[in-house]
């Protein structure tokens, strides 16, 4: 039986809710645009209900404390269908067997659970390293990421934190959506494509100040001047500064 859920986490706890409710720990939940109806295939519409998906976390919380409870939407934001499998499969154990089942790697879900903790956590941890603000003539700080995993609502607090008195935004181009900051407050956006094009293409729309430009400049010229070929450990520096970010990076334009 496939659970057809909308995509988000709070129906990914429907799911897991529905399951319990129905006795189908062996369900699959999957998202509306994943789902094939087939011959084979039956699927049930499963719709996002909060309170179902409190009820399930304060269960989880009286089980493992509100720290490990989070991993389960950590691992979401992964975006990864077979942790998401891997994660419903686990809750329905720990409701079984308790807290215990978390460390038993021996089990297939339980590892690739921690994997891709793991791989969410690196890569929440290089946004707050790499993510690269410039400023825009109307005093408006902006960043695009294009990070592997969903992060941005894990690294909301820390810029909320360093920046709070600064308007911001970080605009994730490959998830279509950003976090802006204004007055203390964080809100979710969304731009239309000209606004989009306007954000990404700085050379043709953005005008930067002019000292925040020589500001750049000389920050290249500074990367470049401790970066001589001869003390150059490439594999090094690609394991810490992957290819990826690079377009996004001032240090590494030019």
């Amino acid at each position: 039986m496939y659970y057809v859920f909308d995509g988000s986490y709070a129906g990914f706890m429907s799911c897991v809710f529905e399951s319990f409710e129905r006795k189908e720990p062996g369900a699959i939940p999957v998202t509306e645009l994943d789902f094939q109806p087939g011959l084979f295939q039956e699927g049930r519409t499963v719709q996002t209900d909060l309170a179902k998906m409190e009820r399930v976390l304060r269960g989880l919380r009286k089980q493992l404390g509100d720290q490990k409870v989070l991993d389960f939407f950590r691992a979401f934001l992964s975006e990864d269908r077979k942790v998401w499998l891997s994660s419903f499969h686990i809750i329905h154990q720990i409701f079984q067997a308790g807290p215990a089942v978390l460390t038993n790697y021996g089990d297939a879900d339980v590892l690739y659970f921690s994997q891709t903790l793991h791989k969410v956590s690196r890569e929440r941890h290089r946004m707050k390293a790499f993510t690269r603000f410039q400023k825009s003539a109307d005093g408006l700080f902006f960043a695009i990421i294009e990070p592997d995993f969903n992060v941005l609502p894990l690294v909301s607090g820390f810029f909320k934190n360093r920046y709070a008195d600064q308007r911001w935004l970080i605009y994730d181009v490959k998830r279509r959506y950003g976090l802006l900051h204004e007055e203390g407050y964080v809100s979710e956006v969304q731009l239309t494509a000209p606004e989009k094009d306007a954000l990404t293409d700085k050379a043709a729309t953005i005008t930067l100040d002019e000292r925040d430009a020589q500001f750049e400049l000389l920050w290249k010229q500074y990367f470049k001047s401790t970066n001589i070929e001869s003390r150059r450990n490439m594999k090094l520096h690609l394991q810490h500064v992957p290819r990826r970010y690079w377009k996004y990076l001032p240090e590494k334009q030019g």
